[in-house]
């Protein structure tokens, strides 16, 4: 059969990608969740204590959202039964997303089914018209921090744009941007910076301040001006005093943000806010939102009862805790010798150690005395840059947080890390 030799280069592709040990399939199942204070994994009948989470204040576990999400689902279903357009759309998803306008002091908001179509999205219909009679133009330049997360880069590729109209600057530098901005002027109509609010890799966080401030030298420099795009997945809810993400941490706004429901909120689903032109221009352009059915019901009374709760006594305190856990982590792994691959004050810490095969060796072994962490090793960073990225959350305790450092640390002893 003429497939056999396709199926044959597809199982040379999987050869490659489990020999590279970077391989994607072969996932943990939770099978359970204990009920206790600070919930623990049941995985292979084992409690496991999870660090590699992006459920940041532990609100999927909180009893407000649950019930929330169950009176929704008894009242209205389980699914949306179409997309939003036909008859997809309930009131529960309006009073989301103004809940999401007014909680980052904006004109609307839009709620997809995930923050990854919201940036494949967003980005397509703001960098082109929707096609060639669409009154909006598409001679834009694109420029992004060169480690954006893939859903940004897709977004890009999506648009098919010619080379010379898609650029980076170099991660983190406000004078890359620029030069870039700089040796463009005048050749283009209108730029689109896009850029991650919280890099996952590393926990490290976009300066929008000063990012802001490079913009603005530039913005009359085009004749569309120069527009900010800020994937904020890992901040929003997760980073700043009151939750508000990178925004909140550096001191300034994007044009257009976009967020998920899926990490701090302990909900699902993707989300962009921003003026009210924009948001009514991707309801009629945004193809993963007009042609994709929406959140649920229940995950949308879930996310709007979590913003609730951020915006709580209780959330600010859970804020704090989160972000008390991060500095008595730190400085546990520090006194015990241990290096950071960046100098994060985020939920997401990096500990690098260095060598491939003992950053795999750590993970299977800290599983093996009842942890989950998530090694990342070369080639997704450079050789010599393997790390173990460690997540915190809001419900570890003092004593979860003690219980891994001694356990992570007499691992890394075992395997001279340390």
């Amino acid at each position: 059969m003429s497939k056999t030799q396709f199926f044959d280069s597809l199982k040379n592709e999987i050869a490659r990608i489990d020999e590279a040990a970077i391989s994607k399939r072969f996932e943990h199942l939770i099978e359970d969740f204990n009920q206790d204070e600070a919930p623990k994994a049941i995985i292979e009948g084992r409690e496991i204590s999870i660090f590699n989470s992006n459920d940041y204040l532990g609100l999927r576990h909180h009893n407000t959202l649950k019930e929330a999400e169950h009176k929704a689902s008894s009242k209205l279903g389980t699914g949306p039964g179409a997309v939003r357009f036909i008859s997809g759309s309930f009131a529960i998803h309006r009073q989301l997303e103004k809940k999401l306008a007014a909680f980052h002091g904006r004109d609307d908001a839009m709620v997809f089914s995930s923050a990854f179509a919201t940036n494949l999205a967003v980005i397509f219909s703001l960098i082109k018209g929707q096609n060639k009679d669409s009154l909006v133009n598409g001679n834009t330049l694109v420029i992004s921090d060169e480690l954006n997360h893939r859903s940004i880069i897709d977004g890009v590729r999506l648009a098919n744009l010619e080379s010379e109209a898609k650029l980076i600057f170099k991660h983190l530098d406000s004078n890359s941007l620029a030069e870039v901005l700089s040796s463009n002027s005048g050749k283009f109509d209108r730029v689109v910076i896009i850029t991650d609010g919280v890099f996952s890799m590393l926990g490290e966080y976009q300066d929008l301040k000063t990012l802001r401030s490079v913009i603005d030298q530039y913005d009359n420099k085009y004749k569309e001006g120069v527009l900010l795009i800020v994937d904020d997945c890992h901040g929003v809810a997760a980073f700043g005093a009151t939750g508000r993400g990178t925004e909140e941490v550096s001191g300034a706004k994007a044009d257009v943000l976009v967020g998920t429901l899926g990490k701090g909120f302990g909900a699902d689903g993707g989300y962009v806010v921003a003026d009210q032109v924009i948001i009514d221009y991707l309801r009629e352009s945004a193809a993963t939102y007009i042609y994709s059915n929406s959140i649920s019901p229940g995950t949308a009374a879930a996310a709007g009862a979590s913003l609730d709760v951020i915006d709580s006594e209780e959330g600010k305190k859970m804020l704090e805790k989160l972000a008390n856990n991060v500095v008595n982590l730190k400085t546990q792994l520090k006194d015990k010798g241990f290096k950071f691959a960046a100098d994060s004050i985020h939920p997401i810490q990096a500990v690098l150690i260095g060598d491939t095969t003992k950053t795999r060796d750590l993970t299977k072994q800290m599983y093996e005395r009842g942890f989950l962490v998530t090694n990342i090793n070369y080639p997704v960073v450079p050789k010599g840059r393997d790390e173990i990225r460690v997540q915190l959350c809001a419900s570890h305790t003092k004593e979860d947080i003690a219980d891994f450092v001694q356990a992570f640390s007499e691992i890394a002893k075992s395997l001279e890390i340390i």
